[in-house]
């Protein structure tokens, strides 16, 4: 990934949209990129729409808001109607497997069952956010494994880092799988 890339990430409060963005934002910085992040959820929170913007880049960053995203993830329904729009007419657009991606024209869509994995494989869906991150970074090549790694490990709580590796690395699968097609 070299140059400036905008990345959108949507769905309801609970779901670790945020995190998810976080952790690819550390990550990147670890590996000497410039990052700019930022989120906003409604009085809601929980259940809420939510989103999270990333902005990585080689140089310094001038403006810090994504204007219009080079990929957009969306958990729900809801925030892939709202936000979907929102991404360049050429963006990945990375959508949990449940949902309904027909309105999105020319976008690259992935569907992923995000949600199905943390739920079943990993045996915890408040795991989506980690297994979002895996498959994410597979997608993109935003940084090494180790680096990846490393920044899950920074920002989970202490006693869940068996369950967390878990997840990444069934993220890890559904990337790669997602790219081999």
């Amino acid at each position: 990934m070299n140059g400036r890339y905008e990345m959108r990430f949507t769905g309801s409060g609970g779901q670790g949209v945020i995190l998810c963005s976080i952790i690819l934002a550390e990550a990147a910085f670890l590996a000497g990129k410039q990052v700019a992040q930022s989120q906003a959820y409604g009085p809601e929170a929980r259940g809420g729409l939510c989103r999270a913007e990333l902005v990585i880049d080689d140089r310094r960053i001038a403006y810090p808001k994504v204007t219009k995203a080079d990929f957009l993830m969306a958990l729900t329904q809801a925030s892939l109607e709202k936000y979907g729009e929102t991404a360049r007419e050429d963006a990945w657009v990375l959508v949990d497997s449940s949902l309904d991606e027909t309105n999105l024209g020319g976008r690259r869509v992935i569907k992923l069952p995000v949600l199905e994995t943390a739920a079943k494989e990993v045996g915890r869906a408040m795991t989506a956010n980690i297994v979002a991150v895996g498959a994410i970074n597979e997608l993109l090549e935003i940084v090494p494994d180790a680096v990846i790694e490393k920044a899950v490990r920074m920002r989970i709580p202490k006693g869940t880092e068996e369950l967390n590796m878990k997840a990444l690395e069934a993220g890890k699968r559904l990337g790669a799988a997602a790219r081999e097609r």
